[in-house]
C-alpha cells in the first residue's frame, strides 16, 4: 500500500475539511428548493451502499480491512459489486456529497472531487494491484466488466 491510513479516516478527514471550508470561505454558498432532503437522499444512499457492501463481504467471509488486501479469501462479484468494484468507497463519497449539499458551499464539490483522486492513488490502484496477484486471471476480467466507482 502506499500509505497505510484507513479510507474511513481520509473520509472523516475530507469532511472535517469540507466544514471547515463551508465555515471560513467567505463565498461560494448556495441554496436551492430541495436541498436539504437531497443532501439526505444522499447521505442515506451512500449509508446504504456502504451497508450493503461490508454485508457481501461478510456473507463471503473475507476481509473487511482495506489496508490489509492481501489477506483476501474470496473476490467478491455478485450483488452491488456486479456494478462498482468500490462500492463502499462509492458509499463513503455518496455521504460526502450528502455533507456538502447540507453545508451548502459550492467549492466542498472540489474536496469531494479531491476525495476520489485520493482514493484512487492511494487506495485503489494498490488493492487493485494486490487483488491482481492474488485472483489472477478471474480479477482481470472482472476489471474490464465492472467499472471502478459506477
Amino acid at each position: 500500500m502506499e500509505l497505510k491510513l484507513p479510507p474511513v479516516a481520509v473520509f472523516f478527514i475530507f469532511g472535517l475539511l469540507m466544514y471547515l471550508l463551508a465555515c471560513f470561505l467567505p463565498f461560494g454558498e448556495f441554496d436551492f428548493f430541495g436541498r436539504d432532503v437531497l443532501s439526505y437522499c444522499f447521505f442515506t444512499f451512500g449509508v446504504v451502499i456502504g451497508l450493503f457492501s461490508v454485508g457481501h463481504f461478510f456473507k463471503d467471509k473475507t476481509t473487511v480491512d482495506p489496508r490489509k488486501p492481501e489477506k483476501a479469501s474470496s473476490l467478491v462479484t455478485s450483488g452491488i459489486f456486479a456494478f462498482s468494484r468500490n462500492p463502499m468507497y462509492l458509499g463513503l463519497l455518496f455521504v460526502l456529497i450528502g455533507f456538502a449539499m447540507h453545508l451548502g458551499n459550492a467549492f466542498n464539490a472540489l474536496l469531494a472531487a479531491f476525495f476520489v483522486s485520493y482514493m484512487n492513488r492511494f487506495q485503489i490502484v494498490p488493492e487493485e494491484k494486490i487483488l491482481a496477484k492474488i485472483f489472477g486471471n478471474e480479477y482481470q476480467l472482472y476489471r474490464k466488466s465492472v467499472r471502478r466507482w459506477f
